[in-house]
């Protein structure tokens, strides 16, 4: 399942929660088709590091130019948990309990660093 959950008011920036049978994955997805384009976000992401982490409070893995499920290239950060099912009810508190805080996590984020991604619409 792919939910596209979060508008951040800037065309494809997003950022999406995904679970399926294997795995569950938050991230911040750049699907610009432009790779440069692509390569400008992740620099202004990069120069917001430092304040991405304090909000996170953990590191998160950062792929310039990797492939998207739909075969496209995209650019993405993002943090991923294995061994859980969607489809497992009883992985469901762990789900929860993953997603929950990290989107709360990047709405903090973004409510403080929006502004600065405003040249990039």
């Amino acid at each position: 399942m792919n939910w596209v959950n979060y508008k951040t008011g800037i065309k494809h920036l997003y950022f999406r929660m995904e679970a399926d049978k294997r795995s569950a994955t938050i991230a911040i997805e750049i699907t610009h088709s432009d790779t440069g384009i692509q390569e400008l976000f992740f620099g202004q992401f990069q120069e917001f590091k430092t304040i991405l982490r304090s909000h996170l409070s953990e590191d998160w893995k950062w792929q310039l130019h990797t492939t998207g499920q739909n075969g496209k290239t995209i650019t993405s950060i993002s943090q991923q948990i294995d061994n859980v099912s969607i489809f497992n009810k009883s992985d469901w508190p762990t789900l929860i309990s993953f997603f929950k805080p990290r989107i709360i996590a990047l709405d903090g984020f973004w409510s403080d660093a929006k502004y600065a991604f405003d040249a990039l619409k």
